[in-house]
């Protein structure tokens, strides 16, 4: 009875400030190639935003849970959305990733429901993928300057510190720019949304200063 198990995943959370994410990457994305989205959870964003980015904009999707590959590839075939490819296995702190480019990479509530190796594996990944002024774009609760932006983010980490210790709210000054730039990658943009998340983009720059 296969036929009858729905493998499509829903995740409440991908509602919350989809529409202000979805302007930032119509204006930050190129018009053209390969956006790659590590982590695609229930493949929920990909489904409804792929179908609102320019048709020469291939989505590939991914996720390091196998068993959610299906659903992701499911949700974009209900939502017609064509530009979507099927959904890859990647775990992003390997050293190993099953793409040698991308032109832009996506990452959207990762970082502080993941151990830092994970982090530091997404940005090392980017540096690899992306071609000089790529963009990496991530969204989800960050710190700035050491602080939370809002109480109700030090509660949710603490939250999050009672499922797992290693999981925690980063810090966009104190650690994503040093280690950012350990792979190449340059905070372009901060963009403040709703609900005290932010979107962050950061871009390739060349691989030596001189």
């Amino acid at each position: 009875m296969e036929h009858m198990t729905d493998p499509r995943r829903h995740a409440p959370a991908t509602l919350r400030n989809r529409a202000p994410i979805l302007a930032v990457l119509q204006r930050v994305l190129p018009a053209e190639g390969l956006l790659l989205e590590v982590a695609s959870g229930s493949g929920e964003h990909a489904a409804w935003m792929a179908p609102q980015l320019p048709p020469r904009l291939a989505w590939q999707p991914s996720e390091a849970d196998a068993l959610a590959l299906r659903g992701i590839d499911a949700h974009a075939r209900d939502a017609g959305a064509l530009t979507v490819r099927p959904a890859i296995r990647l775990d992003a702190a390997s050293a190993s990733w099953p793409l040698a480019a991308a032109d832009a990479v996506f990452c959207c509530n990762l970082v502080h429901i993941a151990r830092w190796a994970a982090t530091e594996g997404l940005l090392a990944g980017a540096g690899r993928l992306l071609p000089q002024g790529g963009p990496l774009v991530l969204y989800g609760p960050f710190r700035r300057h050491g602080r939370h932006t809002a109480a109700s983010n030090a509660a949710f980490e603490a939250s999050l510190n009672a499922q797992d210790p290693a999981w925690r709210i980063r810090c966009v000054d104190n650690e994503l720019v040093p280690a950012a730039a350990r792979h190449g990658l340059a905070l372009n943009e901060v963009v403040e949304l709703p609900a005290n998340n932010l979107v962050l983009v950061w871009r390739r720059g060349p691989l030596s200063a001189g």
